[in-house]
């Protein structure tokens, strides 16, 4: 089942500039920055009611640079929670949409992540994520 928008992930240059324009735009710190080598960026998350927002700056041959190099600066993804991301892949498959990964991998903030390519979804980028449960 799918719960809510997780997070928004915007594509920034420059991850210590945006974390200041985002301060002043929300009257609020960042709460957590974090390092995901396995997808050569760096994030950082405000957290707005249920809501994040999750900056994304990239090294020089990750997906997110190329997005800016392509796109420019902005709106990269938009994450949802569900209960059971397993099953969600499944489901979706089922339906017809290209999943990214064969599995759920690990991302920022605790989440096992997978991803619907856009050319499934209008082309938006669909994120799924669900927290880790130990």
């Amino acid at each position: 089942m799918w719960k809510n928008v997780e997070h928004i992930g915007i594509a920034v240059s420059n991850l210590k500039d945006s974390n200041g324009l985002f301060k002043s735009l929300f009257n609020k710190d960042s709460y957590k920055e974090e390092e995901v080598a396995s997808e050569g960026v760096t994030t950082s998350f405000f957290q707005l009611g249920e809501t994040k927002i999750e900056l994304l700056e990239g090294e020089s041959d990750s997906a997110i640079a190329k997005f800016i190099e392509k796109k420019g600066e902005g709106i990269h993804h938009i994450a949802f929670e569900v209960d059971d991301i397993h099953a969600e892949m499944d489901r979706l498959r089922g339906e017809g949409f290209q999943i990214l990964n064969d599995q759920p991998k690990k991302g920022a903030d605790n989440k096992l992540v997978c991803f619907v390519h856009p050319k499934s979804a209008n082309g938006v980028l669909v994120e799924l994520c669900q927290e880790i449960r130990d």
